[in-house]
């Protein structure tokens, strides 16, 4: 992997993990709200079942270690 694709990967890697990141913190602030039932919890839940399956692909992969996910 040349140098470019390796840090296109490395800043793609960091995006996905953060954006899971802010959709917990989202999720969690709703629930505490009482507001799971919502349409926009839904599609919370919706978005980390997605980035959630894109982490368990690295960790597949070996493109990243189980504790960053």
């Amino acid at each position: 992997m040349d140098e470019k694709r390796l840090e296109a990967f490395e800043k793609m890697l960091a995006a996905v993990q953060e954006e899971y990141a802010g959709i917990l913190s989202s999720m969690d602030k709703m629930k505490a709200e009482g507001k799971v039932k919502t349409v926009t919890y839904q599609q919370l839940m919706s978005r980390k079942l997605m980035y959630q399956n894109i982490l368990s692909l690295y960790q597949i992969y070996g493109l990243v270690e189980e504790e960053q996910c």
